[in-house]
């Protein structure tokens, strides 16, 4: 459109004293010659983004040629200045080349212009000079912004990305740790009543399948959310994660001693804070099956108005004795990847709380999360 629109401007009356002009030598009347070479300063801009030297080498020869025959200026001879804004723009290789060449060629027409008689001296020919490089630097500025831009486009999807990344790995560990964690406990409570209480291994092998079935719903919808590309975890696709109790209920059946209570009344807050409280019980839960033995675990939910709090507190390591023998294997020499508490850090710090985790004086271990919701979070 623009080689097009320039093309036909070139031959518009009220248009025929606008252009570039360097030679001034004695007019000559406008003929098919002249015509051509408007022509050939305005069309090759069609393909300007594609082929830039080319376009700029095209269209200056037709310029020099039109100020050395002398011809009447036209509008198309402004093609000159979008041919070097568009190859400072567009040019990806020998950039350095096409500019050299470029001033070379400009220095030979000035010396023809001069040998032909050209009125002008140098001052003349070098402010002309300055307005050329000014077309050409432009076009460069905005090559410089363009690359800024996907540069940065390419920063944020990568940040994205990593983010994305970041958050699934959490989800993976909490729900892999968490349920094998307590299948593993089970599965050694059963070996324990075994022989001591084998009425009892049923519900316990009961317990490890309700456990993995858990498990496998909640890693088909992280597998899911891995294969939708583009699409992260939506609110609306999560599964059913239950409540703070219902993980209480299930350590319970894993056979850690657990109290929970709650105080205040319980409102309705966004699904992100609802998970983000499941998953801090749900770590020290773990935590508590994985290294705590038999020690009770208490946790405390209290909710107000823009804010919940929760904290889940472990007490020191059971004494040596009856009660110790007595109680079945834990999954003490379970490894840990070291990710639980690093990820509810970062998980609770994104919806503007904080989360504080580590032994209390008496031996024990306690985590607390403040999280804040509402129009106004605190």
């Amino acid at each position: 459109m623009l080689a097009a629109g320039l093309a036909v401007l070139a031959f518009a009356p009220a248009l025929s004293k606008v252009g570039a002009q360097i030679g001034d030598l004695p007019s000559r009347p406008a003929d098919v010659v002249s015509v051509a070479l408007a022509l050939a300063q305005a069309l090759p801009l069609a393909v300007r983004r594609r082929f830039p030297a080319a376009v700029l080498a095209v269209i200056g020869f037709a310029f020099a040629a039109d100020q050395a025959l002398g011809y009447p200026t036209t509008f198309a001879s402004l093609g000159l200045y979008l041919a070097l804004y568009s190859s400072g723009a567009h040019q990806d290789r020998l950039r350095r080349a096409v500019a050299v060449s470029a001033t070379v060629g400009y220095s030979a027409l000035a010396l023809v212009l001069h040998h032909l008689g050209a009125p002008h001296g140098f001052g003349d020919y070098s402010v002309f000079y300055l307005v050329t490089t000014a077309a050409w630097l432009a076009g460069t500025v905005m090559r410089r912004l363009r690359e800024q831009e996907i540069e940065r486009r390419r920063l944020v999807a990568e940040a994205a990305g990593a983010a994305e990344r970041a958050r699934i790995a959490r989800e993976l560990h909490d729900v892999v740790t968490h349920h094998v964690t307590a299948m593993v406990v089970q599965a050694d409570a059963a070996q324990f009543l075994l022989s001591s209480h084998p009425e009892r291994v049923v519900a316990g092998l009961t317990s490890v399948s309700d456990t993995g079935r858990r498990a496998l719903t909640e890693l088909r919808y992280l597998l899911g959310v891995l294969e939708a590309t583009g699409d992260g975890a939506r609110p609306d696709r999560a599964p059913a994660q239950g409540t703070i109790a219902d993980l209480v209920e299930q350590a319970r059946a894993a056979g850690q001693p657990v109290e929970f209570s709650e105080i205040g009344e319980h409102r309705p807050r966004p699904v992100a804070v609802e998970l983000a409280a499941y998953r801090v019980v749900q770590e020290a839960l773990t935590n508590a099956m994985k290294h705590a033995g038999a020690a009770r675990t208490n946790v405390l939910v209290r909710h107000h108005p823009r804010h919940m709090e929760v904290e889940v507190t472990t007490e020191g390591p059971v004494k040596e004795g009856a009660a110790a023998s007595a109680s079945p294997p834990r999954a003490s020499e379970l490894p840990g990847g070291g990710r639980g508490l690093a990820g509810l850090r970062e998980r609770v710090r994104v919806l503007h709380g904080e989360l504080e985790a580590g032994p209390r004086s008496d031996g024990g271990f306690a985590v607390r999360a403040r999280i804040p919701f509402g129009p106004d979070q605190e």
